[in-house]
């Protein structure tokens, strides 16, 4: 990765969430290696895959993830000490210590070797100087059975900030105190006017910064990325962006067809594997359990209803007193078979939400 990378983000480390802010382990339930690994070997995890690596970690993303994972091995990676020192301070306020934070380039394969049950590059592909290089570093580092979640820009998601961040470079601005300046000039009603009032992005200087000046930035059309991914030697298994289909071609045809009018769901969220058994299958002898970042949100004792936001690409599934009532049957693990018509088809449903883990035993 370029040195005008590391630099950019020792000088905007990002996100910018302030030290004090918590996180539901409600919210966390799709970064639970436990329930990703049901999901798409239908097994529970091997005590021995408990390694998870956060590639190009930034500021936040170790606490969520030690929160979703508190019996993992962490390992949270990325080029700059600003942001690793601001996210191994998140983690010691919220006492969060499953973690090893590691100085480097995750092209550099002697810097956090797997194998990895669970690589994160959410947001990192797409500012190296070469994804495919980058990507098929991690995969390389990935366990047999193990699975990557990748989010990259979508070419038409990102393309007014493309336009704006193309010609701040050619205008040589650099810095946000500059880019203010020249925001504040802008008339209403223009483009630039409005992106900069409606963005949340450009509302703090780090995701001005991240938004607008980051220095390498590539974008992706479908085909681009399904390319990358093939040529990685990773299977696609799921996407999880806004309104995706369960079904990988059949969303790939369909974000074809957004293409081709220059529309876009948003940024690819896919998640990735290497040699992955694949969902269960077999329900006569399956065994359903709650997703473990679930349980303290279905007690009995609770009053409020929980809301816990779309993680998948669809809202979550309605938790009122029926349905936690309902769950909490599988706070220990329930045979398929000896439920009811009904409650297999609700079961289900949760299933897909990722709210119940489904395994052979």
């Amino acid at each position: 990765m370029s040195d005008s990378v590391r630099r950019h983000y020792e000088e905007y480390p990002y996100p910018r969430y302030p030290l004090l802010a918590s996180v539901r382990r409600c919210d966390t339930f799709a970064l639970s290696l436990e329930a990703l690994w049901s999901r798409f070997n239908g097994t529970l995890t091997p005590s021995s895959h408990n390694r998870i690596l956060i590639a190009g970690c930034g500021s936040f993303a170790p606490y969520p993830f030690s929160l979703a994972n508190p019996d993992a091995n962490i390992t949270a990676l990325d080029l700059s000490k600003r942001s690793l020192d601001r996210a191994r301070w998140h983690c010691l306020l919220h006492g969060r210590r499953n973690i090893s934070f590691r100085s480097g380039d995750l092209l550099n394969s002697g810097v956090a070797p797997g194998p990895f049950a669970l690589i994160d590059a959410y947001g990192v592909l797409h500012h190296l100087d070469d994804p495919q290089v980058g990507l098929r570093a991690l995969a390389e580092r990935l366990d047999q059975g193990g699975i990557m979640r990748v989010m990259v820009y979508s070419r038409y998601a990102r393309r007014e900030e493309e336009s704006i961040r193309r010609a701040l470079r050619l205008l040589k601005v650099r810095d946000v105190a500059t880019a203010k300046r020249l925001f504040a000039r802008t008339r209403p009603g223009s483009r630039l006017h409005h992106f900069v009032t409606t963005s949340p992005e450009a509302g703090f200087a780090a995701g001005l910064a991240d938004a607008l000046l980051h220095p390498c930035v590539h974008t992706f059309r479908i085909d681009n990325l399904m390319e990358l991914v093939d040529e990685s030697g990773l299977q696609p298994l799921l996407f999880a962006h806004a309104d995706a289909f369960e079904n990988v071609h059949d969303e790939v045809d369909r974000i074809r067809r957004m293409e081709a009018r220059q529309e876009s769901p948003g940024n690819f969220v896919v998640f990735l594997g290497r040699g992955v058994s694949g969902p269960c299958q077999e329900m006569i002898g399956s065994l359903l359990v709650i997703n473990p970042c679930l349980r303290d949100s279905i007690g009995p004792f609770r009053l409020s209803r929980p809301r816990i936001p779309a993680r998948l690409g669809h809202p979550t599934p309605h938790l009122g007193w029926r349905e936690r009532h309902f769950l909490r049957r599988f706070i220990r693990p329930v045979p398929w078979n000896t439920l009811t018509h009904e409650s297999q088809i609700a079961a289900d449903i949760y299933t897909k939400a990722l709210f119940l883990l489904q395994y052979r035993p």
